[in-house]
């Protein structure tokens, strides 16, 4: 578990859902009339925020492979870096696809390809530095389904999760 990932964001996720059930839904999100009114407001703050979160995560990643002096740790360092830049470009593909084709809204979703963009992050970053490329494209698109249809669930059981992250 490269970097602590599992237990970050297994115990973060889960008390998140927590905290949702928990606090309950905001006034009114699960009124048909009302639906407007708890959709993103703004697009570029989304996408500004998965920029600041994604270039977070190159100091993370491979900051974590605590070692650039020779060519082998430089060689991780890059590796880590490229898996996690096929990643999350894969799993934010495969969530605004999948919303724009067969999923709600039917429509070409931003703020879920954003989302999906750091379902990939979150995925890959266990297997960072262990896994070859194209097992990264794998894990991206995984992240991205289990994301997309999480997200799907969530909203099905009526909990108000206010970034549908």
């Amino acid at each position: 578990d490269f970097a602590g990932s599992g237990i970050v964001h297994l115990v973060g996720g889960i008390g998140a859902v927590t905290g949702a059930i928990f606090v309950g839904p905001r006034l009114g999100r699960w009124d048909a009339d009302k639906e407007s009114e708890f959709e993103g407001h703004s697009i570029p703050f989304c996408v500004l925020g998965t920029l600041f979160l994604w270039f977070g995560w190159y100091g993370f990643n491979p900051g974590s492979t605590a070692a650039m002096h020779d060519v082998e740790t430089a060689n991780r360092a890059a590796l880590v870096a490229v898996n996690t830049t096929i990643a999350p470009c894969f799993a934010g593909l495969v969530v605004f696809i999948l919303r724009r084709f067969a999923v709600a809204p039917k429509a070409l979703d931003v703020c879920g390809f954003c989302n999906g963009i750091l379902a990939g992050l979150v995925s890959i970053t266990a297997g960072c530095g262990s896994v070859k490329h194209w097992e990264a494209i794998v894990i991206g698109g995984i992240g991205g389904c289990v994301y997309c249809f999480s997200s799907l669930l969530i909203q099905k059981l009526k909990i108000d999760d206010v970034v549908d992250a």
